[in-house]
């Protein structure tokens, strides 16, 4: 039975039928290739024009190669979708109809509804321990898991934006089946399901690009990571667009999550990468694309993409939580409250402004929708990148972060929570890799010389006490526990959640559809009015105070009070708002109750 016809050289082994698998290689720099099978056979590779090694060979699913480079080199094939062990193990051939589908029919949630919970399946304990949490997370009100970056990196450990096989899922984790599996579980759930993808570099230890396919790198250009991708190039341009081809149709994945699109220096490239996915996925189909952009490129949200990982609008949060102002916070030092206005307001903060480093950063984005902004509190980047991967809770007031939390699931932006938020989970996440030898020690040292910057750590004995990435023990630190009955304060924390999510589900998420900011008033020192016009013409007003002192803010007579927090809060007769609080109102039509049926 026929699986796939091959046009214009796919990367990679592509099953032709139950027996036969294509070969194709891009090799530009290579004279000879062959595919050596772990029989034994050795299968030379015909050359073809620009630079391809093709051949049509008898080998079913399951067939274990390698390629070898002028007999010289056996790399792992650079579009394996799948490793038989780690990246100096056979590649597999993959059989991409093998898993039957028992949730065909779902065609995923409309983006207004995202509520997303970041997750690592690593620190989970793989794809089958995952799907242990999808029932709980759906009970909450959580409607998308986002799985951290799942491509072959080296070893058993790491965040996965080292990955080097971008084709293939870490085989620690499970195999292509147990992974659709998870994808299929979740769906049956409600759930959709994103994938961090990686698409500006490729992981340092185990990647031979550089030996046979120099093409893939722009020697002129760098990124923190090495050399930038060309994208100039239409092989390479082929082989990202073929791979997010691939997590959207073959693994069913319900969207993207473009790592540091800054660093792709391609102007055309993402919106080719958007154009080609909506042309190819059924139009009755929701898939989810965002992005994390440095330069918040509000241009590519207008069209090509649902939304961007709001970094303004958790910088400023954090500012007026903890008072931290080190490193990329002090772009957020001054004006945090106002910063944390125009956020609310007009989506980016840094619209044109100039930054820290006296670069003007941003594009105007007030005419974009509030949903084409991921806010959050917490992500594996901020609390990873702390030394020590303390989580927000136990570096802020509890009751500013309690506030704040109203304003993350309930604001008209799309929320995103990291694991362990809901259970204010203790363990830390710290950054784990499982790199050996000068590499390893390379990852140490540049780890902790990341810290130079912070005024904690300007002595470099201070710095000797951050973990090492590659120390098994920093694995295990960081694997949260999210099961059981827990503190008094993780079930307060996880209370609170149950109840903001149903509320944002019965109020916000019906409407989000035309919502239009109205404006965001600043009242004191951490403490803001916000408004937005709903799509069925309410209006939602978010009283925020994260500050000490209460701040004046007259109460409105006629809004129904949609939620108080902490519950037992009022205004007081002067028209203070108290520390420490938020209060949510709606003007509507008709009244609105508390979920016991008792008015407030």
């Amino acid at each position: 039975m026929p699986l796939r016809t091959p046009e214009n050289w796919p990367h990679g082994a592509i099953m032709l039928d139950d027996a036969h698998t294509q070969f194709a290689l891009w090799a530009p720099d290579a004279f000879y290739v062959s595919v050596e099978l772990e029989n034994g056979q050795s299968l030379p590779m015909l050359p073809q024009a620009d630079g391809w090694f093709v051949i049509k060979a008898r080998c079913p699913a399951g067939s274990r190669y390698r390629y070898n480079i002028d007999g010289e080199l056996e790399v792992p094939d650079p579009a394996s979708r799948a490793q038989d062990g780690d990246l100096d193990r056979h590649s597999v051939v993959v059989d991409p109809h093998a898993y039957t589908w028992r949730h065909s029919a779902w065609h995923g949630r409309p983006w207004s509804e995202a509520v997303i919970y970041e997750l690592h399946v690593g620190a989970l304990g793989g794809f089958a321990e995952v799907e242990q949490h999808l029932a709980r997370l759906a009970g909450l009100g959580i409607t998308a898991i986002e799985l951290m970056p799942l491509a072959q990196f080296p070893g058993t450990r790491n965040w996965g934006y080292d990955g080097v096989l971008h084709y293939a899922p870490q085989a620690s984790y499970g195999s292509p089946e147990q992974l659709k599996h998870l994808i299929d579980t979740a769906h049956g759930h409600g759930l959709a399901v994103i994938l961090d993808v990686v698409y500006n570099h490729f992981g340092p230890d185990g990647n031979y690009l550089h030996r046979y396919a120099k093409g893939f790198f722009r020697e002129d250009k760098h990124t923190p990571w090495g050399a930038a991708i060309d994208f100039r190039r239409r092989e390479v341009r082929d082989f990202f667009i073929e791979n997010a081809l691939m997590w959207l149709l073959e693994y069913r994945f319900d969207g993207l999550r473009l790592d540091a699109v800054h660093a792709i220096d391609s102007a055309d490239f993402l919106p080719e990468l958007a154009q080609r996915i909506r042309q190819q996925i059924d139009p009755m189909r929701h898939v989810w694309l965002t992005v994390e952009n440095e330069h918040n490129q509000a241009s590519l949200l207008e069209e090509h993409y649902d939304a961007q990982w709001n970094d303004d609008g958790h910088n400023a949060l954090h500012v007026l939580l903890t008072g931290e102002t080190d490193a990329y916070y002090a772009d957020y030092a001054e004006h945090p409250t106002e910063q944390l206005a125009r956020c609310l307001s007009q989506g980016f903060v840094f619209q044109g402004q100039i930054n820290r480093h006296g670069e003007s950063r941003g594009e105007p984005s007030e005419h974009l929708p509030s949903t084409a902004f991921v806010l959050f509190l917490q992500n594996h980047d901020q609390i990873g990148n702390r030394a020590f991967g303390e989580r927000l809770h136990q570096l802020a007031d509890p009751r500013a972060l309690d506030a704040a939390t109203v304003l993350l699931l309930l604001s008209p932006m799309i929320p995103l929570l990291f694991m362990g938020d809901e259970y204010a989970a203790e363990q830390p996440f710290l950054f784990f890799t499982s790199h050996h030898g000068e590499l390893a020690q390379l990852v140490r040292e540049g780890r902790r010389n990341e810290f130079a910057a912070f005024s904690a750590f300007k002595d470099p004995h201070q710095r000797e006490r951050i973990p090492d990435p590659n120390a098994e023990q920093t694995f295990h630190a960081a694997q949260p526990s999210l099961i059981g009955e827990g503190s008094v304060k993780q079930r307060q924390t996880l209370a609170l959640y149950r109840k903001l999510l149903q509320l944002r589900h019965r109020h916000i998420i019906p409407n989000l559809s035309g919502t239009q900011a109205l404006g965001a008033q600043v009242l004191g020192h951490g403490a803001i009015s916000a408004r937005w016009r709903l799509g069925d013409g309410s209006e939602l007003r978010i009283d925020l105070n994260l500050g000490n002192r209460p701040v004046v803010n007259p109460p409105r007579a006629d809004a129904d009070w949609l939620l108080r927090q902490p519950p037992d809060v009022e205004p007081t007769d002067q028209g203070l708002l108290p520390p420490y609080c938020a209060l949510v109102s709606l003007t509507a039509a008709t009244p609105l109750h508390l979920l016991d049926g008792e008015r407030l």
